[in-house]
């Protein structure tokens, strides 16, 4: 076996834990350039941080729950009574 005239060497970004909570700006940067970035934790990686294969930008949808929601009581909006208040806490001083 012959091993093939260029070898691509990259090398990752390591940061610490501390690094990372301090500097994610800039290393989710570094990642989207195409940069491979590894946190670790006292010296050993714990998680690699890649760039999202499909970036998703949907447009929320309203009127998905239209039908979905049943309103009980329609005057539920309505500020209680002083009975009311009562009933729900007792009532005693």
């Amino acid at each position: 076996m012959t091993w093939p005239s260029k070898i691509a060497i990259i090398k990752r970004m390591q940061v610490s834990v501390a690094d990372a909570k301090n500097k994610l700006p800039e290393l989710i940067k570094a990642v989207e350039k195409g940069e491979p970035v590894t946190v670790c934790r006292r010296g050993v990686p714990v998680v690699d941080i890649v760039p999202t294969l499909e970036p998703s930008r949907k447009k929320p949808k309203f009127g998905t729950l239209k039908g979905k929601i049943q309103i009980l009581d329609p005057n539920w909006w309505k500020p209680m009574t002083d009975k009311e208040v009562e009933d729900l806490f007792g009532g005693g001083k």
